[in-house]
């Protein structure tokens, strides 16, 4: 049940739930406008996560930031308790989505081979990956392929120097291209295939708030989550980070550009 669409309701949830489970997500304001309701549950919480250094309020944390996503450690924690065969492919399809989408399709942070012997067993629950691929990743709008090429044709400002670049969408061009949620899901992955791309940057204009919505991906070993905890108020994981800035959008450019400098000896090297 989604809180921007039946607040009242999960805020009830909250106040009479018997136990609270926090996935994929390391601290209590990543939830943003569901903080006030997730933390005056008196529920006891169990936090599964594998992001940095966790704070959430929990009677038991299972953290592993190595893993590739929280539906790789839900896997883990099912197959351990010896569970796994009792369940069928409603349970290994989202586990399967969420393993592919955090690791932008098995491209990054996905190299250890236990990942694809968990594939491998969700496999046997006779889930179709090809299909939950194309739902996921071939199911736009018209207007987002046109905003896609919008961006890459006329927002798009690549700094070779730095072998990086980045894009903004401001709220007005949202509005002209019809924007929804999840529409500018992926974008920020397209720069990369500009040879040797380092460090490719999405900020995106809130369409309510003044707030620049931040998204970081990088190869190899530039530390996109310090430069997010650094510039952007934000953080995630080596090559997949994200972060928000409350300023304009022009502000919100001249500290990507800071943090070009700042970070220059890496994304030069």
């Amino acid at each position: 049940m989604r809180y921007d669409k039946h607040k009242e309701k999960c805020d009830m949830l909250f106040k009479i739930a018997d136990l609270v489970f926090c996935l994929d997500y390391n601290t209590t304001s990543r939830v943003q406008d569901m903080e006030a309701a997730l933390v005056g549950s008196p529920a006891p919480k169990v936090l599964i996560d594998h992001h940095l250094d966790p704070d959430v309020p929990a009677v038991l944390t299972i953290s592993e930031p190595e893993a590739c996503s929280t539906s790789e450690l839900v896997f883990r924690i099912v197959w351990q308790l010896g569970d796994f065969d009792k369940l069928d492919k409603h349970f290994a399809v989202p586990v399967y989505c969420g393993m592919m989408t955090d690791t932008g399709g098995f491209l990054y942070n996905s190299s250890r081979p236990e990942i694809y012997f968990i594939i491998g067993e969700l496999l046997t629950k006779h889930i179709d990956k090809d299909r939950i691929y194309r739902n996921v990743y071939h199911n736009y709008s018209e207007d987002r392929i046109r905003l896609m090429g919008f961006v890459l044709y006329q927002k798009l400002v690549y700094l070779p120097e730095y072998h990086a670049a980045f894009y903004t969408i401001t709220r007005e061009e949202q509005k002209k291209f019809h924007f929804i949620k999840g529409d500018a899901e992926g974008l920020v992955n397209i720069p990369q295939q500009i040879r040797g791309l380092k460090l490719s940057m999405s900020l995106r204009e809130d369409s309510e708030k003044p707030r620049i919505w931040i998204s970081l991906r990088s190869v190899d070993n530039f530390p996109c989550n310090k430069m997010a905890a650094e510039f952007f108020n934000g953080g995630g994981h080596l090559n997949a980070s994200g972060g928000h800035l409350d300023m304009t959008i022009d502000e919100a450019v001249q500290v990507v550009r800071q943090a070009f400098v700042a970070y220059a000896d890496l994304l030069k090297g």
